[in-house]
């Protein structure tokens, strides 16, 4: 949350809805923020993608990589995970000539090596869904933070997440990854106190993740 300060709470919009202070105006953003953050996740390919568009992150802004992630999904055959763990010397030539997304060969390479990772953790028993949801026991942990600064970067559950996703393979999974990767997923619902997007029953954001789930 960079250049947001830390005593920032919800702010209101044109539209007269309060957002994290992290959204912003941009409208590529605000739409994630209220259709996509923290709205549960639980098929294999979305967590897959989503895991590796937070290491790409590393460094960068999130709107950084928003802006590329059709670019992402071109470039990486739609994170097909059975393709991209099969990649060649020239297609990672490729890749690193890509304008569309971030050139930098430890990212590429860690998408290509976390590819093959996934493939193993889908051959064994259960999927990869149940894999990372048990990191929250299979439920949404939900907090309400007033300002940014309440905003964690790291819990329990995200440093048992990296543990593991090291072990097995991953790479850029540290733990603030993994908890920025949590959050956009919905397993950790982090909306700010006041933020029309908090799940709270009823609530507008609640129905549209209802919907996303069908």
């Amino acid at each position: 949350m960079a250049g947001v300060a830390r005593d920032a709470r919800a702010q209101r919009h044109a539209d007269g809805r309060r957002r994290c202070a992290w959204c912003g105006s941009d409208p590529l953003y605000v739409a994630y923020h209220d259709t996509e953050w923290g709205v549960p996740v639980r098929q294999d390919e979305k967590l897959f993608e989503m895991l590796c568009l937070e290491g790409a992150q590393a460094g960068l802004s999130w709107l950084t990589i928003l802006r590329r992630r059709e670019s992402y999904r071109r470039a990486f055959d739609g994170f097909a995970a059975e393709k991209m763990a099969r990649y060649t010397r020239a297609k990672r030539a490729r890749l690193l000539a890509d304008p569309g997304i971030v050139r930098n060969r430890l990212k590429v390479d860690a998408f290509i090596g976390n590819a093959a990772a996934y493939l193993q953790i889908r051959r064994a028993p259960g999927d990869f869904t149940n894999y990372l949801w048990q990191f929250t026991d299979g439920r949404v942990v939900r907090r309400r933070p007033l300002s940014v600064a309440e905003v964690r970067s790291s819990s329990r559950e995200s440093d048992a997440m990296s543990r593991d996703l090291k072990q097995r393979g991953f790479r850029f999974v540290g733990t603030t990854i993994c908890y920025a990767f949590m959050q956009a997923v919905g397993m950790i619902d982090e909306h700010q106190r006041y933020c029309w997007a908090g799940r709270a029953p009823g609530s507008p954001a609640d129905a549209v993740s209802a919907v996303r789930r069908k």
